[in-house]
């Protein structure tokens, strides 16, 4: 399902789907975990809803409760994402990768917003600190 997804969403000009699950309910991209923020919250779907279990989402998670952010794991719809004042996906190769238009809807300002680059900057300090040089 998922490479049909990246597949039909490419076609459509997209770089990325956001899969639904059989309720309706925001599940995941492709293979990338997503974050919304909302009144400087974050908000992710429920491992529940068919989120991926990941290191690069639990880190996300852990890195914005130490900067005081608020994390809650509802379940999310599409109205959700299009409300959200940022958005965000995560994975092991992306990292953290600033959403800014989803189904044509501008989500936000239509840039990467204050609190998602504030992650991306946490992030790649950790893993800078964190790695093993190769």
């Amino acid at each position: 399902n998922n490479i049909l997804a990246k597949i039909e969403a490419n076609n459509g000009g997209c770089e990325e789907a956001v899969m639904l699950n059989a309720e309706g309910y925001v599940a995941e991209g492709t293979g990338d975990n997503l974050f919304i923020v909302r009144n400087g919250a974050l908000a992710t779907p429920p491992l529940s809803a068919g989120a991926l279990y990941g290191i690069t989402r639990q880190t996300v998670i852990e890195l914005a409760q130490q900067a005081g952010l608020g994390v809650s794991e509802p379940n999310l719809t599409r109205y959700d994402l299009f409300n959200a004042d940022e958005c965000f996906l995560t994975g092991t190769g992306a990292e953290i990768v600033p959403v800014v238009k989803i189904d044509g809807r501008v989500i936000g300002s239509g840039r990467p917003g204050a609190i998602t680059r504030r992650l991306e900057e946490d992030y790649r300090a950790l893993t800078k600190i964190s790695g093993e040089p190769i």
